[in-house]
């Protein structure tokens, strides 16, 4: 099979594509014909090495959609020839005090799908057959990649930022991720209040419904119950702060940030608001925000890439250049 790989240490940003064997499946593991990958923001942050490297060679790549091709032992041989997805937390150890607390996000010995193991960009995939999801048939593969982490992640987003119905919601950052929540908060009839770079996202946020837009950094006109930040970026989530009202929160959708600057705690944090860190997903997330995505017609905004393009893909996404999400389409033919 054909392969993107992030081999550590080479050039920052740098994958190159490998003739590797298919995978096979080892107990509790299926394989995937993969059909497409989404590129997710994260993927740049393993390939720019600002996370440090876990394996000296690795297939980038979370957010994968494909066919079940083969299953290894103690896996029921019925998944095969299913559809099915397969998101960034790639396994849990089961017995950490967080396990077995159901909050299996924060497990403390996670493997990460693209990162500890080989992900998406190739034309097969291995996973554990207990963290796939089956998709729902109205999504397509290119539609339905994104949803698997740019679309849980951030569900998960707007239930650690604490949305209710009918809420002031502001979303700092407006890529892949942002414009799947905001069609779920239309869907919960909250007003969206978009702040974001670039004039292109700042038209798109408008085309799906946003009472408001602004630039990066940029205050909405009232107070927000809620917000999600997700620029990887601290002066973006100070800006998130200085627009709650009492009481609110800001959720942080980024597994990596630049920076956080000094702030005014008096003005900023007094009277009760809150920041949060958002880190990573549940199986449980992952299953709703699908009946979700089914049930409200979320749909995401796709560029496709072929696989041999991995790499103009990654830039893309490094650049802004791409509305909505970037997917790699993983077939040679």
């Amino acid at each position: 099979m054909i392969a993107a790989v992030r081999r550590a240490g080479d050039a920052r940003g740098r994958v190159v594509l490998e003739e590797r064997a298919v995978p096979e499946p080892e107990r509790g593991e299926v394989v995937l014909e993969v059909r497409a990958c989404g590129v997710c923001r994260t993927d740049l942050h393993i390939v720019d090495e600002e996370l440090p490297p876990h394996r000296d060679a690795v297939v980038p790549g979370h957010q994968i959609v494909g066919t079940v091709v083969s299953a290894g032992p103690g896996v029921d041989a019925a998944l095969v020839g299913s559809r099915a997805g397969v998101t960034w937390v790639g396994g849990i150890d089961g017995t950490c005090p967080h396990c077995r607390a159901h909050r299996e996000n924060l497990c403390d010995a996670p493997a990460y799908t693209g990162y500890d193991r080989d992900g998406g960009y190739a034309q097969y995939a291995c996973a554990r057959a207990d963290f796939t999801f089956a998709l729902p048939a109205e999504l397509d593969d290119i539609e339905a990649a994104p949803l698997l982490c740019a679309g849980i992640i951030g569900f998960r987003a707007l239930r650690v930022a604490g949305v209710e119905p009918g809420e002031r919601v502001g979303l700092f950052g407006f890529g892949s991720s942002a414009h799947l929540a905001l069609q779920v908060l239309r869907a919960w009839g909250c007003d969206v209040y978009v702040s974001t770079r670039g004039d292109e996202h700042r038209a798109f946020a408008r085309r799906l419904g946003a009472a408001w837009v602004g630039d990066a950094v940029e205050r909405p006109p009232v107070a927000l119950d809620r917000a999600v930040t997700f620029a990887p970026s601290g002066d973006v989530v100070v800006a998130a702060l200085a627009s709650l009202r009492k009481g609110g929160v800001v959720a942080i959708n980024a597994i990596h940030l630049d920076r956080m600057p000094e702030f005014d705690y008096d003005s900023l944090l007094w009277g009760e608001r809150q920041i949060r860190s958002v880190t990573n997903m549940t199986r449980a997330d992952a299953r709703d925000f699908l009946a979700v995505a089914a049930r409200e017609n979320v749909r995401a905004r796709t560029t496709v890439f072929g696989l041999r393009e991995v790499q103009p893909a990654l830039d893309a996404v490094r650049s802004d250049a791409v509305d909505g999400a970037a997917v790699v389409r993983c077939s040679l033919d």
